[in-house]
């Protein structure tokens, strides 16, 4: 397809990583560029969409931590890739319902997508909130950072290990923009950053966020300079076991990696034991990683989905279970989304986390 082409831009030959963030971020073709992906007419679904019960529980987990940190009187909230807007919307109708801390928090978006900024903007419609590209811009402590779904679509680097050689996988285009994959020997700053990792110890097939630790670092120096923490939500696994989890996603059905590019989801799961041996590195402590059922649970998600149903009709009462179940059962997304939580602060309390 001759529309291959704009992905490669100046160079034939990409890393995984490099070629999917222009398939994704590309301000013209790129997926994240030109559509709205969320929600039924989109291509996949989000837990703020499911129900807002679960962008409310995110909210009181929220306020809880304000009270965790002293009940500051400058307090921070970023949310990490905000999608359509959707989970920063109920948590603003939600803080109202608390007015000391509604009168000191700071609500900031940060937004690589021109296109879905534009969108959030259109959908808030707030002055409170305000649209960040630069970490920098927040002053004042304690900070919490809120990501759902943020890190799965961050790119990834892949690599083999044969006889203790290490091969990057990347991809190449032809004259005919036929796409292929092909193994080039990896850079000995990419060899050194992935032996500095004991997760990958004894690994032949192994996934690297590099791009995704970028953002980290930035975000774990913000959190070690103001106090805060990071809570992350997402789809991902505990133990690697030499996988390829990258996968594309075309109206709510599997596409195949190459194909539709550009008019597909592309992300990859997340490895939630790299991500804890690399918030401990970076100096921040951390909660045990828990299940999104767990989570989600323990924040009472049950007791105020009974409160909301008694004023509901049977039908209504029905669809609010099922959106429930979809949250919480091991069949969908219970168990196979994960809560990460790290932080600076002495107090370790936090709502969620038993």
């Amino acid at each position: 397809m001759k529309t291959n082409k704009f992905f490669f831009k100046k160079s034939k030959v990409l890393p995984v990583d490099k070629f999917f963030k222009n398939v994704l971020y590309d301000k013209k073709n790129g997926y994240y560029s030109s559509k709205i992906p969320f929600g039924k007419k989109g291509d996949f679904i989000t837990a703020p969409k499911v129900t807002s019960i679960f962008s409310e529980i995110i909210a009181i987990w929220m306020i809880s931590c304000w009270e965790t940190f002293g009940k500051p009187k400058n307090f921070n909230i970023v949310e990490l890739g905000p999608g359509d807007g959707s989970l920063a919307k109920i948590l603003l109708k939600s803080f109202k319902r608390f007015p000391e801390f509604n009168s000191i928090k700071k609500l900031f978006l940060f937004e690589e997508s021109s296109f879905l900024k534009k969108v959030q903007k259109k959908s808030i419609a707030n002055k409170d909130v305000k649209w960040i590209n630069d970490l920098n811009e927040i002053k004042k402590g304690p900070v919490i950072f809120f990501g759902n779904e943020f890190f799965d679509a961050i790119p990834i680097k892949q690599f083999k290990k044969i006889n203790n050689s290490f091969f990057e996988k990347n991809y190449s285009i032809d004259k005919n923009y036929n796409i292929k994959e092909i193994y080039k020997k990896a850079s000995y700053r990419n060899i050194k950053y992935i032996k500095s990792y004991k997760t990958f110890n004894n690994l032949r097939f192994i996934e690297f966020p590099k791009l995704g630790f970028e953002e980290l670092k930035k975000i774990s120096k913000k959190i070690i300079k103001l106090q805060g923490c990071i809570l992350m939500i997402d789809y991902g696994y505990l133990k690697p076991n030499n996988q390829n989890t990258l996968q594309s996603v075309m109206k709510h059905k599997k596409n195949e990696i190459l194909n539709n590019l550009g008019k597909a989801d592309i992300t990859a799961h997340v490895n939630f034991t790299l991500l804890n041996e690399f918030f401990s590195k970076n100096g921040l402590k951390i909660q045990n990683v828990i299940s999104q059922k767990d989570f989600l649970k323990t924040m009472g998600i049950l007791e105020r989905s009974k409160i909301l149903a008694k004023n509901m009709k049977f039908i209504e009462q029905s669809d609010l279970y099922l959106r429930i179940q979809r949250l919480l059962s091991p069949r969908f997304m219970g168990d196979l989304f994960k809560v990460i939580l790290a932080y600076n602060f002495d107090n370790n309390n936090f709502a969620g986390f038993k």
